[in-house]
């Protein structure tokens, strides 16, 4: 039997779980009470992704630090609309989460344990900068699973690593290559995280350049590429940038100073040692029929030990 040529998945697990939760009817509960719709709704993810793109090795990617310290401090504004409150110094902010999702996070490492399935994380860092560095250089085709547009940066058609962009839901998700990055935003794959910067991005907390929107971002960077080159064009007297850019660009040159280390996913992390290899049954039965019979996992359990074992062989 010829085994199956060698492809990578890469999950933003906390953006499956968070459109789990809100998109699995809470009504879907343990025996306790407890709300495990965002624990069934990861798991049937997880299982018709592993059944349509049949990867061979797989990592939930993990939010270790949600908004790191290190990107707040060069841009204090960086998701402070997602912090539940103010916090004393010193102490890590947290973000809002419904209660019922927080309950649930716990439930899922233990399932994704028991089956076997890789999580990576990386202390200061975001489940982005996890996910950059196990695909940049990976040595196989790679898709990346994700609702976060940041993560078109690092798509790039000649090492095979694509979006499956999930914004429309999962069974809905479209094949983002640097051809659709292209078609969106008039800018390639590698121009994206200096396309955001300069157009911002509210979601992100991302306050861009004032005046300057998608069409004018796009046209700065056809002329000039990338951030560092909108600003030295700026503040060259002979470039051809018209007086109204150039001078929304020098208004914004502190901000433009930091935001792309911002808003970059770091590719280079030690990420230590970790198994991506997709296991073809669970790697511990007896707990996956334990979690099973506490939270009453039902056919999601059943559906994703199917899903691990492949398609059935002629």
């Amino acid at each position: 039997m010829t085994s199956p040529a060698p492809r990578l998945m890469l999950l933003d697990t906390a953006s499956l779980y968070f459109r789990a939760f809100f998109g699995v009817p809470d009504t879907v509960r343990a025996p306790d009470g407890t709300p495990v719709n965002a624990v069934r709704g990861l798991m049937d993810f997880i299982s018709r992704l592993v059944g349509e793109y049949h990867p061979t090795h797989l990592v939930c990617c993990w939010d270790n630090d949600w908004r790191p310290q290190w990107r707040v401090d060069l841009l204090p504004t960086y998701k402070a609309h997602r912090v539940e409150a103010p916090r004393p110094a010193g102490i890590p902010d947290v973000e809002v989460v419904p209660d019922p999702l927080e309950a649930q996070i716990p439930i899922i490492l233990d399932v994704l344990a028991a089956y076997g399935i890789c999580v990576v994380g990386a202390d200061h860092h975001e489940a982005d900068d996890v996910i950059g560095t196990l695909a940049t250089d990976a040595g196989m085709p790679v898709d990346i699973v994700t609702g976060d547009r940041d993560l078109f940066q690092l798509v790039d058609d000649e090492a095979e690593v694509r979006v499956l962009y999930i914004a429309r839901g999962v069974g809905r998700h479209e094949k983002v290559t640097n051809q659709v990055v292209r078609e969106k935003y008039a800018v390639d794959a590698n121009q994206y995280a200096d396309f955001a910067t300069l157009r911002g991005d509210s979601s992100d907390g991302l306050p861009g350049v004032a005046g300057v929107g998608d069409k004018t971002a796009a046209t700065l960077l056809g002329r000039f590429h990338d951030v560092p080159g909108v600003l030295a064009a700026a503040e060259d007297p002979d470039s051809d940038l018209a007086p109204g850019p150039r001078g929304k660009i020098r208004a914004a040159a502190d901000y433009l100073a930091v935001a792309p280390q911002v808003v970059a996913v770091v590719r280079d992390l030690d990420l230590g040692e970790y198994d991506a290899r997709l296991p073809r049954t669970p790697r511990d039965p007896d707990q996956v029929v334990a979690l099973d019979q506490r939270w009453d996992l039902g056919g999601s359990a059943v559906r994703l030990v199917q899903a691990l074992q492949g398609p059935d062989e002629e």
